[in-house]
């Protein structure tokens, strides 16, 4: 009903679209919640989703960031569609309260985009433990937060799709992002087993593992980022410095990515992992093929 086809430009009806029994009174308007809409993918989704008919939830730990979206909300002709709510992935009391407020004002929540993270650059021994908890509490552990808090009402009402923004830095580990991809390792093991333990419920788990993109993940990734002449690994941080500025300027458009989020939640059966990006394929390949000193020599070639 409210699912359009970007391909066929059907609206089919889903299990998604139909209240359960026990929220019978519920409104067919679909609900998405969205974590992390202040920019970049999770801004841009929150309005494709508008678009196709979602109520959306857009949260955003700083509630003094929102004019981005809210212009753009606008622009699209979607801002009736739009609720932003401050939330804080890495609060889980804070967490639960909007959880428990979208349910009281809409009585469902059918969509969960986790898609609040940032990525930390630096080789392993450098970047300072709390840095290192840090990229866990707001990439793991803010993901396992929101995604507790909506499981019980996915439960109950029977049906429900958890999609979490991950990176191909999740199944292939760069130097100098050690805790990115160590973070984003980690968010795809526990979908991995969440997807198992929930599929009988009716709830959908899917992982969008994007490539470069121009979004201020780049931004952020250089965020305290100081080039240590000292540093004795100087040359691999001066080669990951310039090819992150590089990346921020040259990546590939960010809306390839959402709509492959409004596909993946479209799909009655989503498949489990969704690589995108240019040359992607190709380097998955070979992580998962070539033999291992041939793929390690590749990327020390590179740094």
């Amino acid at each position: 009903m409210y699912r359009k086809n970007a391909e066929k430009g059907e609206t089919p009806l889903t299990i998604q679209d139909k209240p359960s029994v026990e929220h019978a009174s519920a409104p067919l308007e679909p609900v998405a919640l969205v974590t992390g809409t202040s920019s970049g993918f999770g801004l841009l989704t929150c309005l494709a989703l508008a678009k196709d008919g979602y109520r959306v939830v857009a949260t955003m730990r700083n509630i003094d960031k929102k004019s981005k979206l809210i212009m753009a909300a606008e622009k699209w002709d979607v801002r009736q569609q739009i609720e932003i709510m401050e939330m804080d992935v890495t609060r889980e009391k804070q967490v639960y309260q909007v959880i428990g407020d979208v349910m009281d004002k809409w009585r469902r929540i059918d969509v969960l985009v986790n898609n609040a993270g940032y990525a930390a650059g630096g080789v392993v021994e450098e970047v300072s433990l709390a840095d290192w908890r840090q990229q866990f509490e707001t990439n793991v552990f803010g993901a396992i937060a929101s995604t507790q808090a909506v499981l019980p009402h996915m439960r109950k009402q029977g049906f429900g799709t958890i999609v979490s923004v991950s990176s191909v830095s999740g199944r292939l580990a760069m130097p100098g992002l050690g805790p990115y991809s160590a973070s984003k390792f980690a968010l795809e093991g526990l979908m991995e087993s969440l997807r198992f333990e929930v599929a009988r419920y009716g709830i959908h788990v899917a992982l969008v593992e994007p490539g470069p993109y121009r979004t201020n993940v780049w931004d952020n990734s250089l965020r305290g980022y100081e080039l240590n002449p000292e540093s004795p690994y100087i040359h691999m941080n001066d080669r990951l410095y310039r090819q992150v500025q590089h990346t921020a300027r040259t990546a590939g458009d960010p809306m390839e990515v959402v709509r492959l989020i409004q596909k993946v939640i479209q799909t009655g059966a989503p498949n489990f992992r969704y690589p995108v990006g240019k040359g992607i394929g190709i380097a998955l390949a070979a992580r998962r093929w070539l033999p291992w000193r041939i793929f390690e020599r590749l990327v020390q070639s590179r740094f």
